[in-house]
């Protein structure tokens, strides 16, 4: 190289070279150039999204405030094993030959005795329980003995076993493990069984209306209404999602493989009608995915989670449009909230703790307290015991936050069980939470509600009208019963020593 090199060039003329390259312009190479701080600091303000929900924080109560020493039930069932109302936390517990489940008033915290009192009248392990919107006393629970059960349960709760209900649904032919109260109808209930079946009651004539046994081919997962009960959306083990018209039971909207995979998938109405639904990937990786009905080819949004085994229940709240999911098995709760802007579904953030949660109950918006700017209250179950979780925005005001709390759902039924039945739909009754739960109580107070225990003792006859009379009753023939018994037993005494 250095004779060519040699060759073309003599001496003199490389150095004129080397001489004229260094005195002409140098070459100007792209440097990156960077904003002043200011601009910087307002670029990445653009950049995240505004959102009064963005520092809710979850945070659980002391130890004293929990539900202690409660065994809780061991069944692998995918429903939440709780249910919650402003007057009691109720939750599936163990209990040898049958099933049953411990309903306590809120305020009874610390340790629960051994000797408890339960809901005891399954011959099977209970798989759901749901307290009615409508009546904060009326408990419904579904059991591996193919029966519902209504319960009413006292004021200041049970102070003996609970064994005999006051209605038993009889209709499915298998186990019955999901229930849905409807959200504005009085004593209609939803029931999903094994058996592929899904019924609507009339529970104040104790009876089946609608009987939906054609659509669904395999095992039902989920099963909910919309806001003003007039769809409900199933999802299924055959890989489909269906909203039907619930008088009629025909599908009126169906989508096929929401989710690749294999596991159970749950679904739930959202905001404007979409659903939003939570499943599996081909991976076996967790997903959730917001749908419009109208349009279900292809999904507004579809995020992988993580790769964990359990099953995430939604928890929608149409106030806050913030979406709470919870894994069976998790030791977390991821929030998201739900808009009409792209991507649709935009994670907020997650609760963390170190134990994992085998069920979670959800607070109605009339049971929060609205002082503390709490927006959500979560029960979460342990092996042994019940924890409640807060979620709060953090705001420096204790005044009433009228952007936090909107008019919202209400314990009074908007229409009857056979007006709806008959065709007529009617919107949720909404209230003020302004003045905190205690104007709802007082509504409630003066409001005369079609007793449940009414409606149905007028078909069967000679039951006294009040529940306090029925649970008086009830007392006094146990007693008698012991009476009894120990009177026996002093006899047989006497016998032998003859």
């Amino acid at each position: 190289m250095s004779g060519l090199f040699a060759a073309d060039f003599s001496a003199i003329e490389i150095q004129e070279l080397f001489m004229r390259q260094e005195t002409s312009a140098p070459l100007k190479l792209l440097e990156p150039t960077f904003p002043p701080h200011d601009s910087q600091f307002t670029m990445s303000r653009k950049v995240v999204r505004a959102s009064k929900f963005r520092h809710v924080f979850g945070q659980a109560v002391k130890a004293d405030q929990c539900y202690d020493d409660i065994r809780i039930s061991t069944m692998t069932w995918d429903s939440n094993f709780c249910s919650v109302n402003p007057k009691f936390v109720s939750m599936i517990v163990d209990a040898s030959g049958g099933g049953a489940f411990m309903v306590l008033p809120l305020n009874k915290t610390g340790r629960i005795d051994m000797s408890y009192p339960t809901v005891c009248g399954h011959t099977g392990p209970v798989l759901d329980i749901e307290f009615c919107p409508h009546n904060d006393n009326i408990i419904a629970s579904g059991s591996e003995d193919c029966s519902v059960m209504i319960w009413e349960i006292p004021d200041g709760g049970l102070t003996s076993p609970l064994t005999e209900p006051v209605v038993k649904l009889d209709g499915h032919t298998k186990r019955v493990g999901i229930l849905n109260w409807h959200p504005t109808a009085h004593n209609v209930l939803l029931s999903a069984g094994s058996d592929n079946v899904i019924i609507l009651w009339n529970v104040a004539h104790g009876g089946a209306v609608v009987r939906i046994d054609s659509v669904h081919p395999d095992l039902i997962y989920s099963a909910c209404w919309n806001s003003d009960g007039s769809r409900i959306l199933t999802s299924c083990k055959d890989k489909k999602l269906r909203v039907l018209e619930p008088r009629e039971g025909t599908v009126l909207f169906e989508k096929d493989k929401p989710h690749e995979g294999s596991r159970p998938v749950k679904a739930v109405f959202v905001s404007d009608g979409k659903i939003l639904s939570t499943g599996f990937s081909r991976m076996s990786e967790r997903q959730v995915a917001l749908w419009d009905p109208t349009n279900f080819g292809e999904a507004l949004t579809l995020q992988e989670l993580d790769t964990s085994s359990g099953v995430l229940l939604p928890f929608f709240d149409p106030d806050t449009g913030i979406v709470y999911l919870c894994g069976k098995g998790d030791s977390s709760i991821r929030y998201f909230e739900v808009t009409d802007e792209a991507p649709y579904v935009h994670y907020l953030s997650m609760y963390s703790s170190k134990e994992s949660q085998k069920g979670m109950g959800y607070m109605p918006k009339r049971g929060l307290e609205v002082n503390k700017c709490e927006i959500a209250r979560f029960y979460k179950l342990h092996e042994r015991k019940c924890e409640p979780i807060v979620m709060t925005v953090p705001r420096k005001s204790d005044l009433f936050q009228e952007d936090l709390y909107p008019d919202t759902i209400g314990p009074e039924p908007s229409v009857e069980a056979d007006e709806w039945f008959a065709g007529k739909e009617a919107p949720p009754v909404l209230i003020s939470l302004k003045d905190g739960f205690v104007a709802t109580t007082k509504a409630k107070e003066f409001k005369v509600h079609k007793s449940l225990l009414k409606t149905t003792t007028a078909s069967a006859g000679s039951q006294p009208q009040s529940s306090g009379e029925v649970h008086s009753l009830r007392k006094e023939v146990q007693d008698l019963k012991a009476a009894l018994e120990e009177l026996t037993k002093r006899v047989r005494e006497l016998e032998t020593k003859n």
